[in-house]
């Protein structure tokens, strides 16, 4: 027992390390990075990041509001359904957050996602999809996953870190585009075509550090809805096969599917990625509950394909994820 307790609390400052190394990472190559890319462009390049900022900053404040317009997202008042009030006030309680309000996206793809921001406060959101797919208790543990978004403030922290791979994307762009206006002086054109390539290639590397970075706080939520919610591992894991089996479906048999797209970091489950989950899952089966599904789970070894779509992805390879699950149960 105390060796099954040492490999868990081992197993989670890994995490922690990773996450910290991986943010400490983004933010100490994105600062070595734009001071050599200041040095050589001169001070009147200065102003962009504060612009791409600004902007960043902006679009943070306002996102909720284009978030409820986009999916069509409303309030549901405690008398509308009391049961999931209930649900929501008594795992943020235990969490030791605020109860953030609750929403509902009239969404035929089964998920959920946690946001806001100073001006609107915390929301977490489930789709009709979601209560129309999922049992009661399997909802219960992906409100405890969003909540854990909110507990680690994870909405801020991504802002914060996909903001400087903005910044080399804008200098990049804007340096390239300027060495086309610039033919006269050949020399003048020559370094910022090379300024901005390697600000391009920056951009693409601090990208793949930040969906890492997406793929980590995507356990640390799944490890708190497991620690606030009795047999919490065991509920998500089946609600996670469910949504990607569900989406899956939906995709296939309706248009018009890809519109959850644009904001899909903020889902419980990619939606890009159902097709692939779900063929992965259909090699060993679906019923959950049998125990023999999930030693085969635990044995599947993932190829090589799985692991270089991952690392392009927002959330972690199916499998990886419910093996985790698995692990803590």
């Amino acid at each position: 027992m105390l060796s099954i307790i040492e490999d868990k609390f081992v197993s989670l400052w890994k995490l922690r390390f990773s996450l910290i190394g991986t943010l400490a990472l983004i933010i100490g190559l994105s600062t070595l990075f734009f001071t050599v890319i200041m040095a050589l462009a001169g001070v009147s390049m200065m102003l962009l990041p504060f612009i791409v900022v600004i902007f960043n900053i902006v679009q943070w404040l306002i996102a909720p509001y284009i978030i409820d317009a986009m999916y069509r997202v409303k309030e549901v008042k405690a008398s509308e359904d009391p049961a999931l009030h209930e649900i929501v006030k008594r795992l943020s309680k235990k969490s030791r957050i605020k109860t953030p309000k609750l929403m509902k996206a009239k969404m035929a793809i089964p998920n959920a996602f946690a946001y806001g921001s100073p001006l609107t406060g915390s929301r977490v959101a489930v789709t009709t999809g979601l209560l129309e797919t999922l049992e009661t208790e399997e909802v219960e543990a992906v409100i405890g996953h969003e909540l854990g978004h909110l507990k680690h403030r994870d909405v801020q922290v991504m802002m914060f870190v996909s903001i400087l791979p903005a910044i080399f994307y804008f200098i990049g762009y804007s340096m390239l585009l300027s060495s086309m206006f610039s033919r006269r002086n050949t020399r003048n054109s020559g370094g910022a075509v090379i300024i901005g390539i390697a600000s391009i290639f920056i951009f693409m590397i601090l990208t793949i550090f930040t969906l890492y970075l997406s793929r980590i706080r995507e356990y640390f939520a799944d490890r708190h809805s497991a620690s606030i919610v009795e047999d919490g591992s065991r509920k998500l894991a089946e609600g996670l096969a469910k949504i990607v089996n569900s989406t899956n479906k939906l995709k296939r048999s309706r248009r018009g599917t890809s519109g959850p797209n644009s904001f899909k970091a903020l889902f419980i489950s990619d939606p890009d990625r159902s097709e692939l989950d779900s063929a992965a899952l259909a090699q060993i089966g679906i019923g959950m509950g049998d125990r023999k599904l999930v030693e085969n789970i635990l044995r599947r070894k993932l190829t090589t394909f799985d692991k270089v779509m991952e690392v392009f992805s927002t959330h972690p390879n199916i499998v990886k994820r419910l093996r985790t699950l698995q692990e803590l149960d």
